[in-house]
């Protein structure tokens, strides 16, 4: 029973079919997909339908973290008729993007709920998933607040689709009421999507073990994705360390590890209590430790990422991965070479965040070398980062860097000392050419390595 007078027959006025929202849609419309598990589904099989039909072009889909190829994407080839933008790349805007379909846009991933209100940068139709609505006439946006009151703010209309799957989340601007949204359409309810964990490899566990050796009890966690976090998680569930918290970009299985190991605790200064996240994705497991706990809040990014909150928070260890790093101390960790794999995200907030923190670090971790396609051995510590690299942190801002050979902290530390601590943790094999190149490039010199003070 709706406890808001007229609730029933206002939603019904907003009832409409997939095919119904699709028809919302003219030739030139910018449109938003949703974040995450919030992308919409059958509202995109529609609109791809049309788009197959001729009957749409020059259509621009905005979204982030895709886990889902949009089926607009699929049934469809040509970018006069529809292309894709990103802010945040996920495996299926990669997919696209090296079939020239999507493009990243480079932005810091708390920045996004403001760019969406400035001038030029409207929305003509927001879409995205929702929970079924409440009695209060209230739809639950699900474990991805992130940047969507941005986008909610400048699009001209808001279709929501409902998903009687999507996990209750509780936070912080987590409800969008009926009256103020446009349409409403009954999905089909198609389950989550995972994001399976890969089993960690024995380079993971190695790595792994540098950073939990760094971690003490009453400390507060911010891990990224991958089978490396789910690593972190397991030894620190296992371990004798207590007391751990969460404020993190993206809330993963990781964390229900700890929770169920009675080690996520949220006895932190900062929204004392809870888990703090900005979106998730995982595997079902996740979602339902998420649905309606109230350990779990979900908050805008331009709150979760703000390193002015970050920094209050005392013992902060934020734990990323990267791409590959020079013996400058430069982090590419979205892309290799001129190739787009990943976003900036918030890894820079929380590596400033971190080390601002009383007690405070960031590690960025990568394994000492990767395979090439020749079955060659490449280092991942290098002289220069390669041609078209991004620097996702700059050499400034870099604290740990994690290999499986160690952490080596560049906090502070001259250009060559760094290197040298770079060089300590790369692969054997490549430690004398490191050097050599350290040489070469002047930063390695007998002059250098004079003390002054």
């Amino acid at each position: 029973m709706y406890k808001v007078s007229g609730l029933a027959d206002e939603y019904q006025k907003k009832l409409i079919t997939p095919e119904e929202a699709a028809m919302q849609v003219k030739d030139g419309d910018r449109l938003h997909f949703g974040l995450g598990c919030g992308c919409i589904y059958d509202i995109d099989k529609a609109i791809a339908k049309r788009c197959k039909a001729g009957e749409l072009k020059d259509i621009s889909v905005f979204s982030a973290i895709s886990m889902r190829p949009f089926a607009t994407y699929l049934e469809t080839t040509s970018n006069e008729q529809v292309r894709f933008a990103s802010a945040h790349f996920s495996g299926n805007d990669r997919k696209m993007n090296q079939d020239g379909r999507c493009w990243f846009m480079p932005m810091m991933f708390s920045e996004l709920p403001l760019y969406w209100t400035h001038n030029g940068c409207e929305i003509d139709v927001a879409f995205f998933q929702v929970a079924p609505m409440d009695s209060h006439g209230n739809f639950n946006v699900g474990p991805q607040v992130a940047d969507i009151w941005g986008v909610i703010k400048s699009a001209k209309k808001i279709i929501v689709e409902v998903n009687e799957n999507m996990p209750i989340a509780q936070g912080h601007q987590t409800q969008i009421n009926l009256y103020g949204v446009d349409f409403v359409v009954e999905g089909s309810n198609p389950p989550m999507p995972e994001i399976a964990s890969k089993a960690p490899s024995d380079i993971d566990k190695k790595i792994a073990a540098h950073v939990v050796d760094k971690i003490a009890s009453h400390s507060t966690l911010q891990l990224g994705i991958g089978s490396l976090p789910g690593c972190i998680g397991k030894m620190l569930a296992d371990s004798d360390i207590r007391n751990i918290n969460a404020h993190t970009e993206m809330l993963v299985d990781a964390y229900a590890d700890l929770f169920e190991a009675g080690k996520l605790t949220g006895n932190k200064p900062v929204d004392k209590g809870k888990a703090l996240y900005t979106f998730a994705g995982g595997t079902q497991r996740l979602y339902d430790f998420i649905d309606n706990n109230p350990i779990c809040c979900v908050a805008p990014v331009d709150y979760v990422n703000s390193v002015d909150v970050i920094k209050q928070i005392p013992n902060f260890i934020s734990v990323n991965s990267c791409v590959a790093v020079d013996l400058y101390g430069q982090v590419c960790s979205e892309s290799a070479g001129r190739r787009q794999i990943s976003g900036t995200g918030g890894q820079l907030d929380f590596v400033m965040g971190a080390y601002q923190s009383y007690g405070g670090h960031s590690f960025l971790c990568t394994p000492s070398t990767r395979s090439l396609p020749n079955g060659e051995m490449e280092s991942l510590i290098m002289p220069l980062l390669p041609a078209g690299s991004i620097v996702t942190t700059p050499r400034t801002a870099t604290n740990y860097i994690v290999t499986e050979y160690g952490a080596a902290d560049l906090k502070g530390k001259t250009t060559w000392e760094r290197a040298e601590l770079l060089i300590n943790i790369a692969h054997p094999k490549f430690r004398d050419d490191l050097i050599k190149m350290a040489e070469l490039n002047g930063i390695w010199s007998t002059t250098s390595k004079q003390a002054y003070w």
